[in-house]
């Protein structure tokens, strides 16, 4: 369902949220726990993605950017 927009090869770490930044690239934030706040962006990858409407983009298990197209109006 979902189709590969940009191999990446990013490897996950554990504590540690992967995303798609404003800006194409892949970004990663540490993951907030009790007593422990989250935060602290760090770039990982250049990806060069331009995003177009309509399209959920993520980051796959295998590292790489990926698009599907967002459920609406489902009853």
């Amino acid at each position: 369902m979902a189709e590969v927009v940009a191999n990446t090869g990013v490897t996950k770490e554990s504590g540690y949220l992967y995303y798609l930044g404003k800006d194409g690239n892949v970004w990663r934030s540490q993951m907030a726990r009790a007593g422990k706040g989250g935060g602290n962006a760090e770039h990982v990858a250049d990806a060069g993605v331009t995003r177009e409407s309509g399209f959920l983009y993520f980051i796959d298990k295998g590292g790489n950017v990926a698009r599907s197209p967002m459920a609406r109006g489902r009853k």
